[in-house]
């Protein structure tokens, strides 16, 4: 695995935790269609939650949320449709963005963590 690969999962990883401890479970990660892929799955009671969750160093060059550009937000709204399709819920669906800034990468001690929910329809 890549260092990449590394701080993405550590991300991932980051923003489950989170999650968890704001009420939400964790119901899948790492989602992949041939559209592309929703870091994380997780529901309340009240909404099915796709989360992309995102991982910089800082907000100097630009905000994590930018690099969710309206093409990115189409494919995780197939994807989504997918995972649908595929795992009928009465649930609300909803597509969250976490940020996660970590100036020492996964050696950080106390990431800065942005949770935006309902980011985009």
């Amino acid at each position: 695995m890549g260092r990449n690969n590394l701080a993405g999962a550590w991300g991932e990883a980051t923003a489950a935790a989170y999650l968890t401890a704001h009420r939400y479970r964790i119901v899948a990660q790492g989602y992949r269609s041939r559209f592309g892929e929703i870091d994380l799955v997780a529901c309340n009671s009240k909404f099915l939650v796709f989360v992309e969750v995102k991982l910089r160093k800082s907000p100097d060059f630009a905000r994590a949320m930018e690099y969710v550009d309206r093409r990115k937000q189409e494919r995780l709204r197939t994807t989504a449709a997918l995972y649908l399709a595929e795992h009928p819920t009465n649930l609300q669906p909803r597509f969250d963005v976490i940020e996660i800034y970590a100036p020492e990468g996964p050696q950080t001690i106390h990431p800065k963590i942005n949770h935006m929910e309902d980011a985009f329809q």
